[in-house]
Protein backbone atom coordinates (compact mmCIF):
# COMPACT_ATOMS: atom_id res chain seq x y z
CA UNK A 1 0.00 0.00 0.00
CA UNK A 2 1.03 4.02 -0.66
CA UNK A 3 1.23 5.68 2.14
CA UNK A 4 -1.42 8.15 2.26
CA UNK A 5 -1.12 11.28 0.27
CA UNK A 6 -0.87 14.48 3.01
CA UNK A 7 -2.29 17.81 1.59
CA UNK A 8 -1.99 21.30 2.31
CA UNK A 9 -5.20 22.95 3.56
CA UNK A 10 -4.21 26.78 3.32
CA UNK A 11 -6.32 28.18 6.56
CA UNK A 12 -8.40 31.14 5.86
CA UNK A 13 -5.58 33.23 7.30
CA UNK A 14 -3.29 31.86 4.89
CA UNK A 15 -5.66 32.50 1.60
CA UNK A 16 -6.88 36.35 2.93
CA UNK A 17 -4.04 37.52 4.50
CA UNK A 18 -2.64 39.99 1.26
CA UNK A 19 -6.64 41.07 0.78
CA UNK A 20 -6.68 41.89 4.84
CA UNK A 21 -3.11 43.67 4.81
CA UNK A 22 -4.88 45.40 1.20
CA UNK A 23 -7.83 46.60 3.60
CA UNK A 24 -5.72 47.91 6.08
CA UNK A 25 -3.31 49.97 3.69
CA UNK A 26 -6.93 51.26 2.52
CA UNK A 27 -8.21 52.12 5.40
CA UNK A 28 -4.74 54.00 6.66
CA UNK A 29 -4.35 55.77 3.91
CA UNK A 30 -8.05 57.21 4.03
CA UNK A 31 -7.32 58.03 7.51
CA UNK A 32 -4.51 60.00 6.26
CA UNK A 33 -6.58 61.69 3.56
CA UNK A 34 -8.83 62.71 6.16
CA UNK A 35 -6.44 63.93 8.43
CA UNK A 36 -4.77 65.97 5.35
CA UNK A 37 -8.14 67.53 4.43
CA UNK A 38 -8.93 68.44 8.43
CA UNK A 39 -5.64 70.62 8.48
CA UNK A 40 -5.98 72.18 5.08
CA UNK A 41 -9.42 72.74 6.11
CA UNK A 42 -7.91 74.52 9.25
CA UNK A 43 -5.77 76.31 7.76
CA UNK A 44 -8.04 78.02 4.95
CA UNK A 45 -10.62 78.99 8.03
CA UNK A 46 -7.12 80.46 9.87
CA UNK A 47 -6.07 82.49 6.97
CA UNK A 48 -9.93 83.65 6.47
CA UNK A 49 -10.27 84.37 9.76
CA UNK A 50 -6.83 86.73 10.02
CA UNK A 51 -7.81 88.61 7.11
CA UNK A 52 -11.18 89.43 8.35
CA UNK A 53 -9.59 90.49 11.60
CA UNK A 54 -7.49 92.83 9.46
CA UNK A 55 -9.98 94.39 7.37
CA UNK A 56 -12.38 95.13 10.67
CA UNK A 57 -8.98 96.71 12.05
CA UNK A 58 -8.79 99.10 9.12
CA UNK A 59 -12.69 99.79 8.19
CA UNK A 60 -13.34 100.68 12.21
CA UNK A 61 -9.72 102.90 12.36
CA UNK A 62 -10.67 104.62 9.32
CA UNK A 63 -14.10 105.43 10.34
CA UNK A 64 -13.22 106.96 13.99
CA UNK A 65 -10.68 108.66 11.85
CA UNK A 66 -13.31 109.80 9.62
CA UNK A 67 -15.48 111.03 12.59
CA UNK A 68 -12.71 112.65 14.51
CA UNK A 69 -11.88 114.98 11.83
CA UNK A 70 -15.10 115.60 10.47
CA UNK A 71 -15.88 119.50 11.40
CA UNK A 72 -17.37 122.63 9.07
CA UNK A 73 -17.77 125.96 9.87
CA UNK A 74 -20.74 128.25 8.02
CA UNK A 75 -21.71 131.56 8.72
CA UNK A 76 -25.07 132.20 9.45
CA UNK A 77 -27.22 135.69 9.51
CA UNK A 78 -29.32 136.12 12.61
CA UNK A 79 -32.04 138.99 11.90
CA UNK A 80 -32.94 139.66 16.01
CA UNK A 81 -35.36 142.69 15.01
CA UNK A 82 -35.95 144.97 12.07
CA UNK A 83 -34.88 147.59 13.58
CA UNK A 84 -31.42 146.13 14.13
CA UNK A 85 -28.97 145.02 11.95
CA UNK A 86 -28.28 141.42 10.56
CA UNK A 87 -25.64 139.74 12.64
CA UNK A 88 -23.47 136.78 11.02
CA UNK A 89 -22.42 134.13 13.13
CA UNK A 90 -20.01 131.35 12.60
CA UNK A 91 -21.87 128.44 13.56
CA UNK A 92 -19.25 124.84 13.59
CA UNK A 93 -20.43 121.00 13.11
CA UNK A 94 -18.63 118.59 15.43
CA UNK A 95 -19.12 115.01 16.07
CA UNK A 96 -18.92 115.85 20.02
CA UNK A 97 -22.26 118.40 19.87
CA UNK A 98 -24.27 114.81 19.75
CA UNK A 99 -24.08 111.78 22.48
CA UNK A 100 -25.02 109.35 19.74
CA UNK A 101 -21.56 110.29 17.38
CA UNK A 102 -19.61 110.55 20.37
CA UNK A 103 -20.91 106.94 20.82
CA UNK A 104 -20.11 105.74 17.30
CA UNK A 105 -16.87 107.19 17.71
CA UNK A 106 -16.18 105.30 21.38
CA UNK A 107 -17.45 102.04 19.66
CA UNK A 108 -15.38 102.30 16.49
CA UNK A 109 -12.50 102.95 18.52
CA UNK A 110 -12.78 100.31 20.92
CA UNK A 111 -13.81 97.97 17.71
CA UNK A 112 -10.25 99.12 16.04
CA UNK A 113 -7.89 98.40 19.36
CA UNK A 114 -9.71 94.86 20.09
CA UNK A 115 -9.15 93.73 16.22
CA UNK A 116 -5.47 94.64 16.68
CA UNK A 117 -5.47 92.65 20.21
CA UNK A 118 -7.40 89.72 18.84
CA UNK A 119 -5.07 89.39 15.59
CA UNK A 120 -2.13 88.33 17.91
CA UNK A 121 -5.12 86.51 19.82
CA UNK A 122 -6.40 84.34 17.56
CA UNK A 123 -2.87 83.19 16.55
CA UNK A 124 -2.29 82.23 19.67
CA UNK A 125 -5.53 79.78 20.40
CA UNK A 126 -5.13 78.03 17.36
CA UNK A 127 -2.86 75.50 19.38
CA UNK A 128 -4.52 75.69 22.79
CA UNK A 129 -7.69 74.78 24.58
CA UNK A 130 -11.22 75.37 23.24
CA UNK A 131 -12.55 77.72 25.93
CA UNK A 132 -9.95 80.15 24.57
CA UNK A 133 -11.39 79.94 21.14
CA UNK A 134 -14.69 80.07 22.24
CA UNK A 135 -13.73 83.29 24.40
CA UNK A 136 -12.42 85.15 21.68
CA UNK A 137 -15.67 84.40 19.74
CA UNK A 138 -17.94 85.55 22.69
CA UNK A 139 -15.77 88.91 22.50
CA UNK A 140 -16.30 89.23 18.29
CA UNK A 141 -20.17 88.86 18.91
CA UNK A 142 -19.91 91.75 21.66
CA UNK A 143 -18.04 93.90 19.62
CA UNK A 144 -20.23 93.47 16.83
CA UNK A 145 -23.19 94.49 18.40
CA UNK A 146 -21.73 97.20 20.24
CA UNK A 147 -20.88 98.47 16.61
CA UNK A 148 -24.41 97.81 15.37
CA UNK A 149 -25.90 99.92 17.59
CA UNK A 150 -24.00 102.71 17.45
CA UNK A 151 -24.31 101.96 13.66
CA UNK A 152 -28.61 102.53 14.42
CA UNK A 153 -27.85 105.45 17.10
CA UNK A 154 -25.82 107.61 13.93
CA UNK A 155 -27.86 106.96 11.15
CA UNK A 156 -30.90 107.92 13.46
CA UNK A 157 -29.25 111.35 14.02
CA UNK A 158 -28.42 111.26 10.24
CA UNK A 159 -31.70 110.77 9.05
CA UNK A 160 -33.00 113.46 11.52
CA UNK A 161 -29.73 115.58 9.92
CA UNK A 162 -30.49 114.96 6.60
CA UNK A 163 -34.54 115.36 6.57
CA UNK A 164 -35.23 117.21 9.53
CA UNK A 165 -38.48 117.04 11.56
CA UNK A 166 -41.40 119.40 11.32
CA UNK A 167 -43.60 118.27 14.66
CA UNK A 168 -40.24 118.88 16.60
CA UNK A 169 -39.50 121.89 14.51
CA UNK A 170 -35.96 120.45 13.88
CA UNK A 171 -34.52 122.20 10.58
CA UNK A 172 -32.70 120.17 7.71
CA UNK A 173 -29.62 120.72 9.18
CA UNK A 174 -27.23 118.76 6.24
CA UNK A 175 -28.92 121.72 3.81
CA UNK A 176 -26.44 123.99 5.67
CA UNK A 177 -23.19 121.27 6.58
CA UNK A 178 -23.11 119.30 3.80
CA UNK A 179 -19.75 118.40 4.19
CA UNK A 180 -20.26 117.27 7.77
CA UNK A 181 -22.96 115.41 6.78
CA UNK A 182 -21.09 113.63 3.62
CA UNK A 183 -17.99 112.68 5.33
CA UNK A 184 -20.22 111.37 8.63
CA UNK A 185 -22.12 109.87 5.78
CA UNK A 186 -18.70 107.88 4.66
CA UNK A 187 -17.72 106.70 8.39
CA UNK A 188 -21.34 105.79 9.11
CA UNK A 189 -20.77 103.01 5.96
CA UNK A 190 -17.35 102.13 6.84
CA UNK A 191 -18.50 101.11 10.53
CA UNK A 192 -21.38 99.30 8.77
CA UNK A 193 -19.02 97.54 6.88
CA UNK A 194 -16.69 96.61 9.51
CA UNK A 195 -19.75 95.46 11.70
CA UNK A 196 -20.82 92.98 8.99
CA UNK A 197 -16.68 91.54 9.06
CA UNK A 198 -17.58 90.84 12.73
CA UNK A 199 -20.63 89.40 12.15
CA UNK A 200 -18.51 86.88 9.54
CA UNK A 201 -16.07 86.27 12.08
CA UNK A 202 -18.81 84.76 14.47
CA UNK A 203 -20.49 82.77 11.29
CA UNK A 204 -16.99 81.28 10.30
CA UNK A 205 -16.16 80.11 13.99
CA UNK A 206 -19.70 78.99 14.71
CA UNK A 207 -19.09 76.70 11.34
CA UNK A 208 -15.40 75.93 12.71
CA UNK A 209 -16.76 74.78 15.86
CA UNK A 210 -19.36 72.59 13.90
CA UNK A 211 -17.35 70.78 11.86
CA UNK A 212 -14.87 69.91 14.43
CA UNK A 213 -17.87 68.90 16.81
CA UNK A 214 -19.12 66.33 13.66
Amino acid sequence: MHPPTSFFIPTSTSIYSPLIEREIELRNMDGVGSNVKVVESSRRVTHCDLILRILGLILTLVAAIVTGVDKETKTISVSITKTLPTLHVPVTAKWHYMSAFVYFLISNTVASLYAAASLVASMAVRTSKEKAAMALVILDMTIMGLLFSSNGAAIAVGVLGQYGNSHARWNKVCELFGGFCHEMTAAIILSLVGSLVFFWLVALAILNLHKKSG
